[in-house]
């Protein structure tokens, strides 16, 4: 849990926000978030991070904490993609194209709208150092591309009852 949450942070500070929420709902998932006893193991600190974290990407009021946040940041930006293929599809699904046999501007500018707030978040080149803060990178970076998905949730919730069962 403490290298996916730093990984998390990781993320954030670099403006990862597609892997940063990926992370993060990984684990919020309930084979992970049951296992009590492991997260109270954690310190304090990184506790308060991870449920920080969690409130940011509340999706209650559309998504508007995380819409908030990304909002202040400066590119380059990595953005949490599928909420924008949610916002262009809502768009283009809840509006007509034509409208009196005329175009609807209306969703055209909404879908333009989205389409520059991504232009607008890769307006700048990355740089590919890690952040100040980031003490262990190389650790960091070794340890995800060397990790084993499990992406099946059956299997994940045995594994979870096997390291804490019910009580």
């Amino acid at each position: 849990l403490r290298k996916f949450i730093k990984i998390a942070q990781y993320c954030k500070e670099y403006q990862n926000m597609d892997t940063f929420y990926a992370v993060i709902m990984g684990l919020s998932n309930i084979a992970v978030s049951r296992l009590r006893e492991t997260w109270e193991k954690l310190p304090m600190k990184l506790r308060k991070m991870n449920s920080e974290f969690e409130n940011m990407l509340d999706p209650s009021r559309n998504h508007r904490l995380y819409r908030l946040a990304i909002g202040k940041l400066n590119p380059p930006i990595i953005p949490f993609l599928p909420l924008l293929i949610k916002d262009m599809n809502f768009t283009h699904e809840g509006n007509r194209t034509y409208f009196d046999g005329l175009v609807n501007f209306e969703k055209m500018h909404m879908i333009a709208s989205t389409i520059r707030h991504i232009q607008h978040c890769r307006s700048e080149a990355f740089n590919f150092e890690p952040p100040m803060t980031s003490r262990n990178a190389q650790e960091i970076r070794t340890y995800v591309r060397n990790l084993k998905v499990i992406d099946n949730q059956r299997l994940l919730t045995q594994l979870s009852h096997r390291l804490e069962p019910k009580h």
